[in-house]
């Protein structure tokens, strides 16, 4: 793979550097290089034929094989590496509590880049702009809040499920009840995730999507179920590799079609794509500055700061710092994938300026952009094709087996523990993989169920997190930082707010928001081949009513509706069904020290208390609001 890299680039930057005009018109180039031969023709009513795509040749087989070969060797030689007396469930689920920082990083980092992101982020970014960049933001915030406040309390506690949390602040109802919720998002977000690269299979090869569902999920419940969470980071670390080296192979080839990095940012800029102005506080548009770092904040939060699958990774460290830094070394991927992934989009739509896929009949779903791009781009280069699928097969591998070890975490230690107290540690583990293989063959089941749905990949994933584990984030909100919150609070909490989300999805579902209304920019076809050139229909607004309004509200603030929900029913509950004529909310000691900044009659009612209960962060201030 370096090696094909390594004489692109050597090659496309010396065809760019001496000959930047001619680069665009060589002999196989893209649709979009030979535009001005295509007008030319168009002007003198000649029929432009279209260049024929092949599909894989032997040497991306390859590349995509040598991929899968290496993610199963890994799962194999965790499993080989200790001997059967040796293994124990805590190595099984946690790595042992012994793992280095920068794999963890590696790992927290690949477990939500999958192929859905691979497929979704940059046809997203072509669609609505650069101002997807602004994910990063939210990824940040996110990052800090869970290094800082969620990690402390399930690292000290020791536990292997967070839903053990649940169970000791709020007893074993809501530990199940938070288990379930758990089980039911990953199993549908994973479904979607595995879906994914079966259709790009499916576009570039012609294989069966069936077969395609099948493999993918067998491979990675083969090495979950016999290596567990080491094979699983092991095998990130290596996947996240993959998915970049795909996006920068991507980065470069189109770039040198369009002419340039300046070309590129002046096509996008004239099509409206390099808008990181947009602060529009309406939340119906789809993407703003707010939608991201508010919606998309609660959103990561409900993934990093309390869902199992990371929380898994980051007690499999050594010390509570090396958590908190493997925390971070994530960020620094996530933001690599997020602007490699979206910085392909703009050069996808600068590369489609006048001729897009999907407006011309190409392609039937934005879904299918990139398999698209990757076949015209790369019709010269065998082995960059199956690069690109090993790149989201990376991604889909990655999430997968960690939803699915997760899976399996939360049902032994939630659900089958404590009835099998006095097992051994050899039945114990044996257990475990069978659950790993059921539920892999539990998302494999919702993989092909999802080929009926009609959102694209990344709106289905991230609708699907927020509206199931949205509520859950607020369930843990209310047991750390509201000391006062109590079991009837909690339980109304979560049932409002899981119904409020859920019947939001559902309207929307029902009463799909305008093109107009989510803010999509402009696409053209005045280029195109007129064999494939389509009608556009013309759209007629209405006025929208305040429950279509309500309905049209972008999937980012999906979650954050759920959790809000949550937070003030369950302190209004708790109040209301407490005996204590006061809320103690939590905040971190630090800001203890804006105390003198405030009005004197506000400071007396903040006291600075350390509090020993594990449950909550040990080193906390309490604002007390009095009633």
């Amino acid at each position: 793979i370096l090696k094909v890299l390594y004489h692109i680039l050597c090659r496309n930057l010396y065809s760019l550097c001496i000959h930047p005009i001619q680069s665009q018109k060589t002999p196989g180039a893209s649709d979009s290089t030979i535009q001005h031969d295509k007008e030319d023709k168009a002007m003198d009513g000649e029929h432009i034929p279209e260049r024929p795509r092949p599909g894989f040749v032997l040497a991306d087989y390859v590349v995509f094989a040598a991929m899968l070969l290496v993610s199963m060797g890994i799962g194999l030689f965790q499993a080989l590496k200790k001997k059967p007396g040796d293994a124990k469930v805590d190595d099984f689920f946690t790595g042992g509590r012994s793992m280095p920082v920068i794999p963890v990083g590696m790992s927290l980092c690949a477990s939500f880049m999958s192929a859905v992101q691979v497929l979704g982020v940059p046809a997203e970014a072509s669609i609505y702009g650069f101002k997807f960049l602004y994910m990063c933001l939210g990824q940040t915030i996110n990052s800090c809040l869970t290094a800082y406040l969620f990690l402390p309390v399930f690292y000290r506690l020791g536990i292997t499920s967070t839903n053990e949390y649940l169970k000791m602040r709020f007893g074993r109802e809501m530990q199940l009840l938070g288990s379930v919720q758990f089980i039911v998002s990953t199993l549908l977000y994973t479904g979607i995730v595995i879906y994914a690269p079966a259709l790009i299979l499916s576009q570039a090869t012609g294989l069966n999507m069936w077969a395609s569902l099948f493999s993918t999920g067998f491979i990675c419940t083969f090495y979950t179920t016999l290596g567990g969470m080491k094979a699983v980071i092991w095998t990130d670390v290596f996947q996240i590799l993959v998915m970049l080296s795909g996006f920068i192979a991507i980065f470069i080839q189109g770039t040198v079609l369009v002419g340039g990095p300046a070309m590129v940012l002046e096509i996008a800029n004239n099509g409206s794509r390099i808008n990181f102005n947009d602060f529009d506080f309406d939340p119906r548009r789809r993407y703003t500055f707010w939608s991201f770092t508010v919606g998309g904040t609660l959103l990561w939060l409900s993934m990093y700061g309390v869902n199992q699958a990371q929380v898994q990774r980051y007690i499999s460290c050594r010390t509570e710092r090396q958590a908190q830094w493997a925390l971070f070394v994530n960020q620094v991927g996530l933001c690599l994938v997020v602007g490699s992934a979206a910085t392909c989009g703009i050069v996808m739509f600068a590369l489609y300026s006048h001729c897009d896929p999907l407006k011309s009949g190409k392609i039937a779903t934005p879904d299918q952009y990139m398999p698209y791009l990757v076949l015209d781009i790369f019709q010269d280069h065998p082995g960059f094709p199956g690069l690109f699928l090993a790149c989201a097969y990376s991604g889909t591998l990655s999430t997968a087996s960690t939803s699915i070890n997760a899976m399996a975490a939360v049902t032994m230690d939630d659900l089958l523990k404590p009835t099998l107290a006095n097992m051994s540690e050899k039945r114990l583990i044996l257990i475990s993989r069978g659950l790993s293989f059921m539920y892999g063959a539990g998302c494999i089941t919702v993989a092909a169920l999802s080929s009926f749905l009609d959102w694209g990949v990344l709106q289905g994933s991230f609708t699907v997190m927020g509206v199931v584990s949205g509520p859950l984030l607020g369930a843990f909100i209310l047991g750390m930082f509201v000391p006062a919150s109590n079991r009837p609070g909690v339980f109304s909490g979560v049932a409002v707010g899981f119904s409020i989300s859920l019947w939001l999805v559902i309207g929307s579902t029902l009463h799909p928001p305008s093109l107009q209304t989510m803010g999509v920019l402009p696409t053209y076809t005045d280029q195109c081949p007129s064999s494939n050139s389509t009608l556009t229909k013309e759209i007629f607004l209405h006025r929208l009513t305040s429950l279509q309004n309500f309905y049209s509200m972008s999937y980012l603030y999906f979650g954050a509706v759920g959790t809000i929900s949550v937070v003030l029913v369950g302190v209004a509950v708790s109040y209301a069904t407490g005996n204590k004529s006061t809320i103690y909310l939590s905040f971190p000691q630090c800001f203890y020290r804006l105390i003198p900044c405030l009005d004197h009659s506000v400071q007396t009612d903040i006291q600075c208390i350390q509090y020993s209960d594990p449950l909550t962060f040990s080193k906390f201030c309490y604002i007390t609001a009095l009633f």
